[in-house]
């Protein structure tokens, strides 16, 4: 006979609640991050198989732009896709088409057949992205999805510097830059295996214009994205340049690239562990567009000490890049099931958008304003956000 009190049902209710899905959450963490890796790699080897070829430039640029069209076309097509499928199944999909186009790129020399191979390899991953934060997001439970999206961004960074540095090692011709990248996609499959019971279910949204609907159903949150990808993108494409101008050595600013980078990788976990613990995660992410737009102010004047510049941007990548692990946290806290799905691709959208903006703005500030319109251009995205993100706290207090 069950002598349960209501208390301890209560109690096992909350206890479930908060349990973390750690087989679910750890085969999506390691399948996304073994595709980080994949991208690390790839990214700058074939940038310098195209220069080696001789490549110009402005078709370099080209080529590098289908990643971003490809990445809009993918977000709101992919949930779709995964309802009629299921996540593990078009998640699997994405791994073998992902893995086979980063061999064709070794198999395929002319440089027309790059473009149709960019458009499949980046569709793809940008599939397993929305997927694999979908599934991390549907397996953290409220109490610890700071926690979890936290330790999903710390492996992820891991992935993207582990790759570049594979890259040094093994070099940019033969097969083997190739297939290394193409075997780490492939074996991203293993986790998804592990867990293969475990898939979070997408049921079916039936009104029209889900996918653009969810821009706009959390604001803060695809604000925060679209902001972070602008910023990571423009900022870190063109802060080379900037570091010449201003009187930095290549060595010196590629050193400060990697504060920024360490930075991001060592405060995911302290951040994420810090919003489970905030009553309202948009208070967070306004401290957190005041801090980008304080530190980005504060470049001009610490140009001449790198120390003090290395120590500003240290922080400031962490803390930036809290508005995506925040921002996503933020998203799984309003949405779940079918919604949360729908609105992770736009979350993904958003993020694409910004890594199309992004580089566009900041590089015509330097031509307009000299070096000091890189800091200014990027002052301005987290102004837009701070005001963004404060209203939207001041409008549901309003309501309240």
């Amino acid at each position: 006979m069950d002598r349960s009190t209501p208390d301890d049902i209560v109690a096992e209710a909350e206890a479930e609640l908060e349990s973390v899905d750690w087989v679910s959450a750890s085969a999506a963490i390691a399948s996304i991050s073994a595709v980080g890796i994949a991208l690390g790699l790839g990214l700058p080897l074939l940038s310098v198989i195209m220069e080696r070829r001789g490549i110009p430039a402005t078709l370099i640029g080209a080529n590098t732009a289908v990643a971003g069209l490809a990445s809009l076309l993918a977000a709101p097509l992919t949930t779709p896709i995964a309802q009629r499928i299921g996540v593990r199944l078009s998640m699997l999909i994405a791994i073998v088409l992902s893995g086979l186009s980063a061999i064709g790129f070794f198999v395929f020399t002319e440089f027309w057949t790059w473009f149709p191979l960019r458009l499949v390899f980046h569709f793809s991953i940008t599939a397993l992205f929305v997927l694999s934060e979908f599934w991390i997001n549907a397996a953290a439970p409220p109490g610890k999805r700071g926690l979890i999206l936290g330790i999903y961004a710390t492996v992820l960074s891991l992935g993207f510097a582990v790759g570049p540095w594979i890259f040094s090692q093994v070099g940019s011709t033969g097969f083997l830059p190739f297939g290394i990248g193409a075997g780490v996609i492939f074996a991203s499959a293993l986790p998804l295996f592990l867990a293969w019971n475990r898939q979070p279910t997408i049921g079916h949204d039936r009104r029209k214009g889900t996918f653009w609907r969810y821009i706009f159903a959390v604001p803060t949150a695809t604000g925060a994205v679209l902001v972070f990808g602008a910023v990571e993108a423009g900022g870190f494409a063109l802060f080379p340049v900037y570091g010449e101008r201003v009187g930095f050595s290549e060595a010196a600013a590629a050193q400060l690239l990697t504060a920024i980078g360490l930075g991001n990788m060592l405060m995911q976990i302290p951040i994420g562990i810090l919003s489970d613990r905030v009553r309202d995660r948009r208070t967070l992410l306004s401290f957190f567009a005041l801090v980008g737009l304080v530190g980005t102010l504060f470049l001009p004047v610490l140009v001449d000490d790198w120390t003090l510049m290395a120590g500003l941007l240290f922080l400031w990548g962490g803390v930036v890049a809290g508005l995506y692990t925040v921002g996503l946290a933020h998203l799984g806290s309003r949405l779940s099931g079918v919604e949360l799905a729908s609105a992770n691709a736009a979350f993904i959208f958003c993020y694409s958008a910004g890594m199309l903006i992004g580089p566009q703005t900041i590089g015509t500030a330097m031509d307009v304003f000299g070096p000091n319109g890189f800091a200014w251009s990027l002052a301005l995205f987290f102004a837009l956000y701070l005001i963004l993100a404060v209203a939207r706290l001041f409008w549901t207090k309003s309501r309240s």
